[in-house]
């Protein structure tokens, strides 16, 4: 009789433990195929000079696109004494391609940017590729721009 009830109780502990097994299994296949959806950033802010006025490009009458250049600066202090001079500091230009694909603001950024207006841009930035004339691959990074604040208005800057 004591046989009979340790096999039952073995008989009874396997069930559960099957089925636990067959869950973390189960739940180990749901990690291997990615289905968490994580929150990421990808942001970016500049301040700057408009390079040249804006042009309005479409493929096949879609996706109509503003794009314009921004120039930014960066400057430090190459020299070492506590005198600030004049050939002391260093600037570089950075120059970013942006673009605007939203419709509002992709027709106000047409009209109203102008070469040498300081605006202030926000958006992300894209890397993609593309082939030239010559049949070669190229890589190209973009502003994408979900925001401009105009600072500067050329004209009135002119005057």
């Amino acid at each position: 009789m004591s046989s009979i009830t340790l096999k039952t109780a073995a008989e009874m502990l396997r069930r559960p433990l099957q089925q636990v097994f067959r869950q973390f299994v189960r739940h180990e296949s749901e990690f291997t195929a990615p289905l968490v959806l994580e929150r990421s950033l990808n942001r970016i802010q500049l301040l700057g000079r408009v390079g040249q006025d804006p042009v309005m490009r479409q493929v096949e009458g879609k996706n109509p696109v503003t794009i314009f250049s921004l120039a930014t600066n960066e400057m430090w202090r190459s020299g070492d004494s506590e005198v600030l001079e004049g050939s002391d500091i260093t600037q570089k230009t950075t120059w970013h391609r942006v673009s605007v694909f939203r419709p509002g603001l992709r027709d106000v950024a047409y009209q109203y940017v102008k070469k040498g207006a300081r605006v202030y841009v926000e958006g992300k930035i894209d890397y993609g590729e593309y082939t030239d004339k010559n049949n070669v691959r190229r890589q190209a990074t973009t502003v994408i721009a979900d925001n401009i604040i105009f600072l500067s208005d050329v004209l009135k800057e002119k005057e």
